[in-house]
């Protein structure tokens, strides 16, 4: 199925990806500034709020999956929107469960660089807002990798898209609900092949944040 290209695989994959790829971009857009943000600024309860994003490193899926559910279903405050078991709910679901790991990363690696580049940055007049923009372009291509670290996250993430998503064939099933339906079901080849085809992407995502790592060391160097 994997070698032929089979048109039910595919479509499931590329489902899979479009709402991973879409999750990471929604939780990027803000998860990526407040990291830095929080490194960069001085405020009370800054140590709670950085203890509270490793906290929720931590954070169940299927917890945020029932807590979107609540939120987007018809007596939910957002059921207006109709939304629930489509694909835009598993790409909330998946935004939220990457937030926390893009933000904490986020302020782990600008923090290491704001210490080496404080005094040069309160030098030349740089506020919070500004330093770290500029430490975010300085660290960019660790960013890349701590991106990647959140798509693996997202795209093999099960449990909190099979709550909102309802794991709908044609419509919401995506890698991981397909490979956990189809192998209850009996139907090995799908889920073995969906298997082949989700850890061929883990691969990738290692090898491609490996060689990022190595250019940043060289750009670096």
């Amino acid at each position: 199925m994997v070698v032929t290209l089979d048109p039910k695989l595919g479509e499931i994959v590329l489902l899979s990806l479009r709402v991973s790829v879409s999750s990471v971009a929604l939780a990027g857009v803000f998860a990526l500034p407040l990291g830095a943000a929080v490194a960069v600024a001085e405020f009370p309860g800054k140590r709670g709020v950085v203890t509270t994003l490793n906290a929720l490193l931590g954070l169940p899926a299927v917890v945020v999956g029932l807590a979107i559910y609540l939120l987007l279903s018809r007596s939910g405050p957002l059921g207006a929107f109709g939304i629930l078991f489509t694909p835009s709910a598993m790409v909330i679901a998946q935004a939220v469960l990457v937030f926390p790991l893009l933000a904490a990363l986020t302020r782990q690696v600008v923090a290491d660089a704001w210490g080496e580049s404080r005094e040069q940055l309160v030098s030349l007049g740089a506020g919070t807002w500004t330093s770290a923009f500029a430490l975010l372009v300085d660290v960019r291509y660790t960013l890349v990798t701590i991106v990647l670290a959140g798509f693996g996250r997202a795209i093999a993430e099960v449990g909190a898209v099979m709550i909102v998503g309802g794991n709908i064939d044609g419509v919401t099933r995506v890698m991981t609900t397909a490979i956990a339906l189809e192998t209850s079901k009996g139907d090995l080849p799908l889920a073995v092949g969906l298997g082949i085809v989700l850890l061929a992407i883990v691969f990738a995502l290692n090898i491609a944040a490996t060689a990022i790592k190595d250019a940043a060391q060289r750009h670096h160097g």
